[in-house]
């Protein structure tokens, strides 16, 4: 029998170890890399945590100081604090890097940057937008009953402090403070069964004919085909009354850093809006005078042509820095811009300051740069005189009056019938607002678009909804 040496044995021995070896080693480094890679990755999600932890102090910090975009220091950042565990220990910091809304905004961007004490190396950075929603984000706010005709459709939100009717197409949420209401625009030919119910005629704050509806108190059904998105009742109100403060803040603003103007004396201003920054002023020194037998057949409180005769020009001025123009008078506005964020208030000592649009109000950019809000103390109107073709651009308030046409009858000339009206932004209104009536005068074709970017870049000093920053995006950059 053949042995082996010792020498062999060895050898054998020896490659065995080796390979023994090498994989312990190799296991031994898996491990280590392991434990390294776990230990960091714990590390990231903790330098994760420290800088959501930025995100959320500084929305506290919005919550109690909302226009306070530099952490309470009075100077420019990054503001840097330390993080601590629930112990009491340091274990790191979070940087905060803050950019300030853009006039007339009030959307606020906040990077956050956490670091470890343990491991520098590792960051983590969380970037947020918050902001405060605007009265723009209604389509339409009413502080009135409201009737939408059927062939309606509109794609914003609706709102009023009182009832709807809505017979169109809603493809956004219909809201009404009211649970229920007696609609004045009901007959009944209206009713479920045909026949008029004094004593119960009272229908659901927002309701639709097109099915009818069931009385109160029926349940509320969905109606999907008229409202896509659902409908509310029994919300809360939108402040109207509010807006005279929003108008008196406005007038102080425009006489610190704005453009502002005391009465003319005579029949208000116009405003010709151009795309170099500028605009034209002028004084209205005398209205179109209604034909013979033009008259006021519906009594109609202001009723008048609001139909600009002659003017006297006052000179050429840019855009005010804060895009605030306040006009103690009425005022005529038209023109486009390119690139501008501009409000305009009127209002007059008599409370009837009024704005009138009876020529296109343009924007050029529709991506939310170019923005217009016209803010009325009584209405905002089209006159007698206005463009059989019209489009206007902008966010409209009505605080105390209404957004809409007087009525003008066929012996009010030609003008009393006009064609096509584009409305680009919103309508917030006090009383029932309408560009055309039920006999067909007015406007024929009425278009109304939400504009989507007013609600978190709404025009300057535009009334918000509330003080509380809502989340718009969130973003993990590193």
């Amino acid at each position: 029998m053949r042995k082996r040496s010792a020498g062999q044995i060895s050898l054998q021995l020896l490659v065995f170890s080796t390979v023994a070896l090498s994989a312990v080693i190799g296991f031994v480094v898996w491990s280590s890399s392991l434990l390294n890679s776990s230990v960091r990755d714990f590390r990231k999600l903790l330098a994760f945590n420290v800088a959501e932890a930025g995100i959320e102090y500084y929305r506290w910090h919005l919550a109690h100081a909302p226009l306070d975009y530099q952490d309470g220091t009075g100077t420019a950042g990054p503001y840097v604090h330390d993080y601590y565990d629930k112990s009491g220990s340091l274990i790191g910091t979070f940087t905060l890097d803050i950019t300030p809304p853009p006039v007339g905004s009030r959307v606020v961007k906040i990077r956050s940057t956490g670091k470890l004490l343990t491991d520098t190396s590792i960051e983590k950075i969380i970037e947020v937008r918050l902001g405060v929603p605007s009265l723009a984000k209604y389509a339409v706010a009413m502080n009135d009953n409201v009737r939408f005709g059927a062939g309606t459709e509109v794609f914003g939100p609706i709102h009023s402090n009182k009832g709807i009717r809505f017979d169109g197409v809603a493809h956004n949420l219909i809201s009404s403070v009211l649970t229920s209401y007696d609609d004045p625009d009901h007959d009944d030919v209206d009713s479920p069964d045909h026949s008029w119910h004094p004593d119960v005629n009272r229908e659901f704050g927002v309701h639709t004919h097109t099915p009818v509806d069931p009385f109160p108190p029926a349940a509320m059904p969905s109606q999907p085909t008229i409202f896509m998105s659902g409908r509310q009742v029994g919300v809360p109100p939108v402040d109207f009354v509010g807006i005279t403060q929003t108008l008196s803040q406005m007038s102080t603003d425009a006489q610190a850093s704005g453009f502002y103007r005391a009465s003319s004396t005579a029949y208000g201003y116009e405003i010709v809006f151009k795309t170099d920054d500028t605009f034209d002023l002028y004084k209205v020194t005398s209205l179109t005078v209604a034909p013979q037998y033009c008259t006021n057949s519906q009594n109609q409180s202001g009723w008048g042509t609001w139909t600009i005769f002659a003017t006297t020009s006052l000179g050429n001025y840019p855009f005010p820095a804060n895009g605030i123009i306040f006009l103690e008078d009425h005022a005529w506005i038209r023109g486009q811009i390119n690139g501008a964020r501009l409000v305009v208030g009127a209002r007059n000592a008599l409370g009837t300051g009024s704005i009138t649009l009876n020529n296109n109000l343009l924007y050029t950019n529709y991506d939310g740069t170019d923005v217009i809000g016209l803010i009325a103390e009584y209405n905002i109107n089209t006159g007698l005189g206005s463009a059989d073709v019209e489009r206007i651009d902008a966010a409209l308030i009505a605080q105390s009056g209404r957004a809409g046409r007087y009525y003008y009858g066929s012996n009010c000339g030609t003008g009393y019938i006009r064609n096509t009206l584009t409305l680009y932004g919103m309508i917030a209104s006090s009383l029932r607002y309408g560009f055309a009536y039920t006999n067909g005068t007015g406007y024929q074709i009425r278009n109304i678009t939400y504009d989507g970017n007013l609600l978190f870049g709404p025009p300057p000093n535009f009334p918000l909804t509330g003080d509380q920053y809502v989340q718009i995006s969130w973003d993990e950059v590193k």
